[in-house]
């Protein structure tokens, strides 16, 4: 556990960010839920790290489709969160009073206002949920601190994914690049288009609180609606933002594709270690059995929940609890959300399924590595 006495910033999540570019997934859920890694959720991550760092003090301002990730957080108990001031706060939509869910941050943080003003954290710290990373945000607020910034802002040097630079969502899912002199930031790029290795943002800020409240307000006066191309990008000249570069493993889910490459990069041991390697990442706990391997079975290069079945063969796959693979199947290169069936004899390969899908006897689904084959949640194939 990181030293944890000093921390004094409350955290804000924004879990529907992005919901646009992975639609397959957030058709009944919000990016923050999409299942990863065999038995989290992306939200995990970013949660966990907080609380790591001794931020207790953590709201999440859900937009829509947020049932699934009410029913994984719950009380916070499994990130221990749960306390009478503070802990963990779930803001829905209906809490305000102009609801407009494609509307950007600015009037997200405008309507926690009220929260905000009651908070005694001097420091806020503003994050998307679209990236799991084992996050030490110490170390981001003592950089803000030592650099007397405005704003700073977390960045990783990155090529940017030609699925988000291609996307027709682009409006509704803006992305950032940061040109810098030292650590300052000079401009903010939006939606660049620039080849090669970019300063590309994590939508990661941090600002003091009563600074922050200071900023909504006026940019709400001034019609704005993003917090980069709104308040950001006109004040760069007049307040100190700087950059905070992030050099640990980061997994960006930004399309199918990359959530397929992220999920199969996790197989190799030393991106799993990168990534769990350091401070526990927490979750809602299922009770239950371990997973039984049958006679007969084979497993290799495997990440396997607990709660699965497995009868036949599963090679260079993840599988979720409650996954049962039946005699004679073959499961390979394939993500199984939870409770997917298998059934005797299937063959299934580049295949991703969502939640209590069933593939029946004898089936053959086959995708390819650029391509894979999604199946909706609750399909019988």
């Amino acid at each position: 556990m990181m030293n944890t006495e000093n921390t004094n910033a409350l955290g804000i999540i924004f879990p529907n960010i992005y919901d646009e570019l992975v639609p397959e997934l957030t058709g009944e859920r919000l990016m923050a839920s999409i299942p990863f890694a065999s038995r989290y959720r992306i939200i995990d991550f970013v949660l966990s790290s907080m609380v790591n760092c001794g931020i207790d003090n953590i709201a999440v301002l859900v937009r829509k489709n947020y049932f699934s990730l009410l029913d994984h957080l719950g009380s916070g108990r499994e990130w221990d969160l749960t306390r009478k001031n503070g802990g963990l706060t779930i803001f829905p939509p209906f809490a305000e009073k102009n609801m407009d869910v494609s509307s950007g941050k600015v009037s997200m943080i405008a309507n926690l206002s009220g929260f905000l003003k009651s908070q005694k954290e001097k420091y806020v710290i503003l994050s998307d949920a679209n990236i799991a990373s084992n996050f030490d945000f110490n170390a981001l607020l003592n950089a803000h601190i030592d650099s007397e910034a405005d704003v700073t802002v977390a960045y990783i040097k990155e090529e940017l994914p030609k699925s988000i630079m291609e996307t027709e969502e682009i409006t509704k899912c803006m992305y950032y690049t940061l040109d810098m002199e030292g650590t300052r930031i000079k401009k903010i790029n939006i939606n660049s288009q620039e080849k090669g290795i970019q300063n590309f943002s994590m939508n990661l800020y941090v600002f003091e609180r009563e600074k922050l409240i200071k900023l909504i307000n006026e940019a709400l006066i001034g019609g704005g609606i993003y917090l980069e191309r709104d308040v950001l990008v006109p004040q760069l000249d007049t307040l100190n933002v700087h950059g905070y570069e992030y050099k640990q493993y980061a997994a960006r889910i930004d399309s199918l594709k990359s959530y397929f490459d992220e999920s199969m990069k996790l197989l190799d041991n030393e991106n799993l270690d990168a990534l769990f390697g350091g401070n526990p990442i927490y979750t809602k706990v299922r009770d239950d059995n371990p997973t039984r391997y049958i006679t007969g079975a084979c497993a290799k290069n495997v990440m396997v929940a607990d709660g699965c079945v497995i009868e036949g063969e599963i090679e260079n796959s993840i599988l979720f609890r409650g996954v049962k693979v039946g005699k004679g199947a073959k499961v390979k290169n394939s993500i199984l959300m939870q409770d997917t069936i298998v059934e005797e004899g299937a063959n299934v390969d580049y295949v991703i399924t969502d939640k209590k899908v069933k593939i029946t006897k004898g089936k053959e689904l086959k995708g390819t590595s650029t391509f894979p084959v999604f199946i909706a949640k609750k399909q019988v194939v």
